[in-house]
């Protein structure tokens, strides 16, 4: 994982990875607020293939969730407590798999019992369905349009870094909005793969069933982290660029062009996380 840049959007602002070191820069009013971490090193077998997918999702996960409440509070000017963010948290957690888990199960049974083959696939292209319409939905937010494009801005600065070009906006500005390694990518193909895994393990008891679609996340989670990493590292050749279809399409719905502003922070981010 030596060398590889990245991040994610927050409030007003984009948290970098490069390496250990973490930095997200948010913006309020003219100033450029800067919050620095650094990772403890990485063991050897997180380095392992599918293992370094759960750690590093899980630490992501976890290490994301934190940098955007610190955004939330820069904007707020008040502190968000350790309780309120594990409950805003749990909360959040619950209805995702309500919403992602339970009502696409649900609304399968209606169609289809859930002993056939015919189920699961229905059942995943419900999941689909619920996944994509749920991204359409929130991008009509005013406040999470702001967020998409500070998205396109995270992905136009590591792109640049990534092509060799001086960090500059105007350089920044001529980049694609595209990432092979993007988050949202790594989340269609767990969809996808989710697809054809619960298609083939199934059981005729409905609570086991709704059981190992949360269970065996982590596990579909890592299998899709290697597929996005190895699409990353080939995205050059036709096949493979072919393959990362899915991903560039989910990508129009989580992110938005830039402007100058937005890109400065990105690369005020970058910079420090350099």
């Amino acid at each position: 994982m030596a060398g590889l840049v990245g991040g994610q959007a927050v409030v007003e602002g984009v948290m970098m990875r490069s390496g250990g070191k973490v930095v997200t820069v948010c913006r309020k009013g003219r100033r450029l607020l800067t919050h620095k971490t650094q990772l403890p090193k990485s063991s050897s077998w997180q380095s392992i293939p599918f293992v370094r997918g759960v750690v590093r999702l899980a630490q992501m996960t976890v290490l994301g969730y934190k940098e955007l409440i610190w955004s939330v509070e820069q904007q707020e000017d008040e502190t968000v407590s350790t309780a309120e963010a594990a409950i805003t948290l749990t909360i959040s957690l619950a209805l995702a798999i309500a919403l992602f888990v339970g009502l696409p199960y649900w609304l399968s049974t209606l169609f289809a019992g859930p002993k056939t083959v015919g189920f699961h696939v229905i059942d995943g292209l419900f999941r689909l369905g619920t996944f994509i319409a749920y991204l359409v939905i929130i991008g009509q937010w005013e406040d999470m349009r702001r967020i998409f494009m500070y998205h396109g801005a995270e992905h136009k600065a590591v792109n640049c870094y990534e092509a060799g070009k001086k960090l500059t906006v105007a350089n920044c500005q001529e980049q694609p909005t595209f990432h092979p390694r993007c988050g949202t990518s790594l989340l269609i193909y767990v969809v996808i793969i989710a697809i054809v895994a619960f298609a083939v393990l199934r059981t005729h008891v409905w609570y086991l069933n709704v059981a190992l679609r949360i269970v065996l996340i982590p596990l579909i989670a890592a299998l899709a982290y290697e597929c996005v990493m190895f699409m990353a590292r080939y995205i050059r050749n036709p096949f493979v660029s072919f393959l990362a279809t899915p991903g560039r399409w989910t990508q129009e719905l989580t992110v938005r062009e830039p402007n100058p502003k937005q890109i400065e922070v990105a690369l005020a981010a970058l910079r420090k996380a350099l």
